[in-house]
């Protein structure tokens, strides 16, 4: 592709609660792209803010006619934000976000460089945040070691949702309906031509993350029942290992009967109770994984909207 052709680039930034925050982040976006040749679109999803964001945006849509606000009807998560983003996009390069200025836009430029190189997919990752707790690095460090180890789909970590996507990577994303979405998972899984742009993460412009413990367990178990049977596998085994165990006890007491040697076999009470509640726990963890399964099925055979469009702002 060449390097002096005018592309059409859109940015797809999901906000929520973000007052105070948008309008620097907005400026450090304007400082890149107004000495770029190309021709770019914003497009803000407002994620069901509950304070004046909206109003925030709007006023920044007033002075900036590149400026689009996508108003959601209510709080639908952020990869629903930025799925409602992508869909909307028209671009022949789309960039994802966050609005936080954690993402830094400086990058964009080299996100630009590395499509015209002819990258489909240019996924920024996160150095190592030393300042970050060091429950978050080790969680963090679990997740990607676990949904690396039981999936097919490698996932990079510290690859979050800020990535350029040229337009075949775009629609070929938007064509998977999946209503629980991880979208890095996703991506990874298309396996289109993919660059990696490190990057040093800065901190939060203002306000606090909205990713709280709640949200991150959710995203993981959408990873995990998205992306493997391994849990449905794990239980299975365990079952058969016990069934192995109760034929061997079984075999045992029998080969005790048939040698006349019936005073070995002392019935216990603390042993029968324990096999029975390690029985039982299995079970039900093997009927848990199973169910959780069942929901995710049942929620995407019901084809409801992975999300509702309030408004479209110009």
């Amino acid at each position: 592709m060449s390097h002096n052709r005018k592309l059409k680039i859109d940015l797809v930034i999901p906000v929520f609660n973000e007052v105070g925050v948008i309008e620097q982040t907005h400026a450090q976006i304007c400082e890149v792209i107004d000495h770029l040749p190309h021709t770019f679109s914003i497009y803000y999803v407002d994620d069901g803010s509950s304070d004046t964001t909206v109003d925030s945006v709007a006023a920044l849509a007033k002075r900036d006619k590149r400026i689009i606000l996508l108003e959601l009807s209510r709080n639908f998560g952020h990869q629903a934000a930025l799925t409602a983003g992508l869909e909307a996009a028209q671009g022949d390069f789309v960039i994802s976000m966050d609005a936080d200025g954690q993402h830094p836009p400086a990058m964009i430029t080299q996100m630009i460089e590395l499509f015209c190189q002819g990258y489909d997919i240019i996924q920024a990752q996160r150095a190592e945040d030393i300042s970050a707790s060091s429950f978050k690095q080790l969680t963090s460090s679990a997740f990607y070691s676990l949904i690396n180890g039981i999936s097919g789909t490698r996932i990079i970590p510290g690859a979050a949702d800020f990535r350029g996507m040229s337009r075949q990577a775009v629609d070929a994303l938007i064509a998977m309906p999946e209503f629980h979405r991880f979208l890095r998972g996703m991506i990874s899984w298309m396996g289109y031509k993919s660059a990696i742009l490190p990057y040093r993460q800065p901190a939060r412009v203002a306000g606090r993350s909205k990713y709280s413990l709640g949200k991150m367990l959710r995203l993981a178990s959408d990873a995990i029942f998205s992306f493997s049977l391994i849990p449905l596998y794990i239980g299975l085994s365990t079952g058969l290992v016990f069934f192995a165990l109760a034929f061997i006890q079984l075999t045992y007491v029998l080969t005790l009967w048939i040698t006349g040697n019936t005073e070995q076999v002392v019935p216990g009470w603390s042993s029968l109770m324990a096999i029975l509640l390690i029985a039982s726990g299995i079970i039900m963890i093997l009927l848990g994984f199973i169910g959780v399964y069942v929901g995710y099925i049942f929620q995407e055979v019901k084809k409801r909207p992975i999300y509702l469009l309030k408004k479209r702002g110009e």
